[in-house]
């Protein structure tokens, strides 16, 4: 428990650090998920430390090291950490995600779209590198933007967050019946966001009033 209050708290410092702009404030995912090593190494005998155990333990070291470097604003410094990670796993998806975020951070598009291109072949299903890189290319291949924020959504349906950038950019480019639907959605998970629905789309996804609130009004 108290290694998944660091992990949050971290990331957390380290979004207002990073100044990346991604569409929204909450993160889809904050902290880094359970590795197949990490699992290994709970099922491992006490006192039989593998190989592969110890690599576990230096990644997992070595990423809240990284996640502190970035709280300090310190990017090359995280990056390199990152990279070492990389070494020891080369398919450690949150290192490869964290890298995207300081690439996109420095402006080089490139090395950040194949950082969260990396972190999607270990895990097609990984939210925050969905998002991200929907975020990266929303502006220059709206369709691949729209298709990363689709399995986004389909991973994370209750996310009103995704769900409204999602018909923001459906709605940009005049695909109305999609983007009423995805606001839709938004606004069943949270209807907080309501305000942020266009308001030519905002009766039509209104939640109808209960029989109390109609009664009300009388």
């Amino acid at each position: 428990m108290k290694h998944r209050k660091l992990w949050a708290g971290l990331a957390g410092t380290v979004t207002a650090a990073l100044g990346v702009t991604v569409w929204a404030v909450h993160s889809p995912s904050a902290e880094p998920t359970e590795s197949k090593a990490s699992s290994v190494t709970r099922q491992s005998a006490p006192g039989k430390e593998t190989k592969e155990t110890k690599e576990t333990k230096e990644t997992d070291a070595l990423l809240r090291i990284g996640l502190q470097r970035q709280a300090q604003q310190d990017s090359a410094g995280a990056a390199e950490t990152y990279r070492r990670v990389l070494k020891l796993d080369p398919g450690n998806k949150d290192a490869w995600y964290r890298l995207g975020l300081i690439e996109q951070m420095n402006g080089r598009t490139a090395q950040a779209r194949s950082a969260y291109d990396n972190a999607l072949k270990t895990d097609p299903a990984f939210t925050s590198a969905l998002y991200s890189e929907a975020n990266l290319v929303a502006a220059t291949e709206p369709d691949r933007a729209i298709g990363l924020l689709k399995r986004a959504v389909a991973t994370s349906p209750k996310s009103s967050v995704m769900q409204l950038q999602l018909g923001l950019l459906l709605a940009r480019y005049d695909r109305d019946a999609e983007a009423e639907e995805a606001f839709r959605r938004a606004v069943a998970a949270d209807q907080q966001v309501l305000s942020q629905v266009p308001e030519s789309f905002r009766d039509a996804v209104s939640p109808a009033p209960t029989s109390s609130n109609a009664g009300s009004t009388r």
